[in-house]
């Protein structure tokens, strides 16, 4: 039952796709040929249809890995009768055929949310961005009628007990949280990518529907950055190795859109207020979106090998064709409309809020090619040469370390840059105070014993900063006061948000610059009652415990840490055919480090697997590894911030009218653009002093 109705489910998402495509193709050739359409004949009416179809498709799913439904191939190969709940649920990503099915999902959400949002519009543009929403679901939900069907039944009879998940994937609460993050990010960026399609093909570039697609950029980035964070504490929690990101081609693959996705959410404020930079706004909307599809087809087609990789499948020409057809339509269209894209004007001078930005995106589309680049050579190169190559971390931290300064320099001077132009003697002022901060803070750290050039420069960099951005939202909450404002409705600002965003950027690079550089790694011999000292640390070992239950068996090593509380590393073996042993970690967390603690027997049991494994623990002396990583809390911490100011960002408390820089005209209401930046240089009497050259004052 829960697979016919599943399989009627996704036929009903793919036929109401199809259809809302093709009847939103006929209405746009009738109104090119200036025909009437028929309103009963809407397309986008279909959009409900989709949702329907999807959510029916993913309750049955739901459903038959709860009730442990062995019928199914898919719960039978991702389920067993002992998983907790939790882990059931989560089984829905868990493996290939599911993780498409929350793909498409997500994609029939942002379908249904978008003609729900436009509703009430008959421009072109929103419908050609919906057409191409109901191409982009109907290719996904094509993928689940045939390759990647979800709901395919067991040859002969069912199983009494499923393989259950993989052990890595039921062995912390964060799986339920992260994967859904990321695919959200991942499907939000089609709407950006919708809407430039929009744009070309009708002509329509201007300001106006740029503008109103930010607002849908940023609630897919600041989902997709909020994801890649958990990502990575998930990794630092479940996988034993103490570390968070290795990048690994999955990593990266999450991280290239991101990179772009930033890029393009800082240059398409130049065109906002100057109207420049067109061709490369869209260019950066169709890359991001074109970068999650490459993604894709490195996580779903078996091409790469990894921990966050799914086994092979026969997706990967399909999905590679796809990313082709995406390149080709979207910058096809680029080049078609090359002459409707010329800017006004042109950027007056470096030294201005203008060039800033442009830097920031020379950085931050130079990295993303350094990272596609080291990513993909590997597999190149196997299939040009048959030979295997790796690219380490060296290669990719080289380019990382100076970019991420770079960065930090451009977050610390934006917000006290001018649009056009601004006298360095202006600027100075600005920001002297954040600047010596972040000089303090170089000597308080050189005085506390810390050295490295890179470290000691990111810390007072990630001051210097967080004070510039610290300094731009009390400018503007003292300003929304003086207008007559309440402080929370000052502080609840579009510019406030995406200060608040940079602060948690700042917090968040602490953490990983002192988690790389100072971090210490050793492993101790043990015997129970016996303590030992690392870095500063008082480690005792008490002895062993055996825990059991119906999901899993864990034997644990009871460590007493600073004479303190007891942390309880273990190796686990999960139930199911498909049981393995795996290490969890312990993790003794504070505000200024964690003392991160595995354990192995005595001797190595490496090639040991199943009860072999603690069998060997019986002798009780333990091999104890032992993390010292100071500050590593600071990069939840600073995930948590950008989420934050995402949502500020994204939904401002208050709105004005946005002016279009070209025709000075303020555009509709409906279209949602948000708010300007506040009104930094008019905060205080002495800083609303004009500029040499400042051109257009930072309303």
């Amino acid at each position: 039952m829960n697979a016919l109705l599943g399989q009627v489910g996704v036929w009903l998402g793919f036929a109401a796709a199809v259809s809302g495509a093709l009847l939103l193709s006929v209405s746009l050739v009738r109104r090119a040929r200036g025909r009437a359409t028929d309103p009963r004949l809407d397309g986008r009416l279909l959009a409900p249809l989709v949702v329907l179809g999807m959510g029916i498709a993913v309750a049955a799913m739901e459903h038959a890995l709860v009730t442990h439904d062995f019928s199914i191939a898919f719960v039978a190969d991702n389920n067993s009768r002992a998983t907790p709940l939790l882990y059931s649920i989560t089984g829905l990503w868990s493996a290939l055929a599911g993780s498409i099915l929350l793909w498409g999902l997500a994609l029939s959400a942002f379908t249904g949310l978008l003609v729900w949002r436009y509703r009430a519009s008959r421009d072109p543009v929103v419908a050609w961005a919906t057409l191409v929403l109901f191409c982009v679901s109907a290719f996904f939900i094509g993928l689940m009628l045939g390759p990647a069907n979800p709901f395919v039944h067991v040859v002969g009879q069912a199983p009494a007990q499923g393989a259950g998940p993989n052990a890595l994937l039921q062995d912390n609460p964060l799986v339920a949280i992260h994967p859904p993050l990321l695919y959200l990010g991942f499907v939000g960026f089609t709407v950006p990518f919708a809407f430039a399609v929009g744009m070309l093909a009708t002509g329509r570039v201007g300001e106006r529907w740029q503008i109103e697609t930010r607002r849908w950029t940023l609630a897919a980035w600041t989902l997709l950055s909020v994801g890649i964070v958990l990502g990575a504490w998930w990794s630092y929690q479940v996988l034993g190795w103490g570390g968070f990101w290795g990048w690994d081609p999955v990593e990266n693959a999450a991280l290239l859109p991101w990179l772009c996705g930033t890029a393009y959410l800082h240059s398409v404020l130049v065109q906002e207020r100057r109207g420049l930079l067109r061709v490369w706004n869209l260019s950066l909307s169709v890359a991001t979106f074109a970068l999650t599809i490459l993604a894709t087809f490195l996580t779903r087609s078996g091409v790469i090998q990894s921990v966050h990789a799914f086994s092979e499948s026969t997706l990967g020409p399909l999905l590679i064709g796809f990313f082709l057809l995406t390149v080709a339509v979207g910058f096809g269209l680029i080049a078609w409309r090359g002459d409707r894209l010329r800017a006004p004007g042109g950027i007056d001078a470096p030294l201005g809020r203008e060039g800033a930005f442009l830097l920031n995106n020379l950085l931050f589309v130079g990295f993303a090619f350094v990272v596609l680049l080291g990513t993909l050579f590997p597999l190149l190169y196997q299939a040009l040469k048959h030979q295997a190559v790796t690219v380490g971390a060296p290669y990719f931290n080289t380019v990382a370390v100076p970019v991420g300064l770079g960065l930090l320099v451009l977050m610390a001077l934006a917000p006290a840059l001018s649009w056009r132009k601004i006298d360095a003697g202006v600027l100075w002022h600005r920001v002297a105070v954040p600047a010596w901060a972040g000089v303090l803070v170089i000597v308080g750290c050189v005085a506390a014993g810390l050295r490295g050039v890179a470290p000691l420069l990111a810390f007072g960099l990630g001051t210097f900063a967080a004070s510039s951005a610290v300094r731009s939202i009390a400018l503007s909450v003292r300003a929304g006061r003086r207008a007559g404002q309440g402080t929370l409705a000052s502080f609840r600002t579009r510019a406030n948000g995406g200060m608040v965003v940079h602060l948690g950027v700042v917090v968040l690079a602490i953490g990983i610059t002192a988690a790389t550089s100072y971090t210490q790694r050793g492993e101790l011999a043990l015997s129970p009652g016996q303590t030992r000292t690392f870095d500063g640390h008082t480690l005792r070992f008490e002895r062993l415990a055996t825990v059991t239950s119906a999901s899993r068996r864990a034997t644990q090593a009871l460590i007493q840490v600073d004479h303190g509380g007891v942390f309880r590393p273990a190796v686990t073996q999960f139930a199911g055919t498909n049981s393995q042993v795996v290490g969890t970690p312990a993790i003794d967390s504070g505000f200024t480090g964690d003392v991160y603690l595995t354990f192995d027997a005595l001797g190595g049991s490496g090639g040991a697997t199943g009860a072999q494994v603690i069998t060997n623990l019986a002798s009780g002396s333990i091999g104890l590894g032992v993390t010292v990583e100071p500050l590593i809390d600071w990069m939840w911490a600073g995930g948590l911030i950008i989420g934050v100011g995402g949502l500020l960002a994204v939904f401002p408390g208050r709105r004005r009218r946005a002016t279009d820089p070209v025709s000075g005209r303020a555009g509709e209401a409906a279209l949602g653009a948000g708010p300007a930046d506040p009104p930094l240089e008019e905060a205080s009497a002495d800083e609303a002093r004009p500029s040499v050259g400042a051109g257009t004052a930072n309303r």
